[in-house]
């Protein structure tokens, strides 16, 4: 019983979208008629700012890490933990509150691993923004985040949370699969070009 609240609880504190929220109130502008129509942390940045992006982003995490943190402390099994944070991931790309429509739970997915492998997790963060660095994409760098957990997680001996780990990588490809076709024809909007282009500033 303990597992089912923690899941439903998951799924439905990770259906509230922060970017919709924030970028609404706080700039007045819906993420999803403006931009690249993601309400996700880097699209609110693009539309309001970097600091309501970041702002989006911490609340996108805290909301992944919250029901797992919890979870593990009431019902630590691995099963019913792993549940919870895919219950969380599910939540935030397929909002009940947003007809089964959402972000790419990319962000919501570092929340999830959090408290479950710190430092898999931050290894693969840190070569996240490296790709991003280098290449001015933050899809691609999201890709490689998630590509590079599995193997973090293999690596590091954490091979209980490897089955939830391979269903975010296969999840977030599919939220990404129009990125990565842009990618793949060289017409996918940097980093940089889109912060130019932010249509909030005067």
């Amino acid at each position: 019983m303990q597992a089912f609240f923690c899941i439903v609880l998951g799924y439905v504190l990770c259906s509230l979208s922060w970017g919709l929220i924030i970028a609404k109130t706080f700039c007045g502008i819906d993420p999803r008629e403006h931009g690249s129509r993601n309400t996700g942390a880097t699209n609110v940045a693009r539309l309001c700012g970097f600091g309501w992006g970041l702002a989006t982003l911490a609340c996108d995490i805290l909301k992944g890490a919250l029901p797992v943190w919890l979870a593990l402390h009431v019902c630590p099994s691995p099963l019913a933990v792993s549940c919870v944070g895919l219950a969380c991931i599910l939540g935030h790309a397929f909002s009940c509150f947003l007809l089964f429509r959402g972000g790419k739970a990319v962000a919501t997915s570092i929340g999830v691993f959090l408290p479950l492998a710190f430092w898999p997790l931050l290894a693969c963060a840190l070569l996240c923004i490296l790709v991003i660095w280098r290449s001015g994409y933050v899809s691609l760098g999201s890709l490689t985040l998630v590509s590079a957990l599995p193997v973090a997680l293999l690596c590091a001996g954490q091979w209980v949370w490897l089955p939830l780990s391979l269903c975010v990588c296969l999840l977030v490809f599919w939220k990404h699969r129009d990125n990565i076709a842009r990618l793949h024809e060289g017409t996918e909007k940097s980093w940089l070009k889109g912060a130019a282009s932010n249509p909030a500033q005067p």
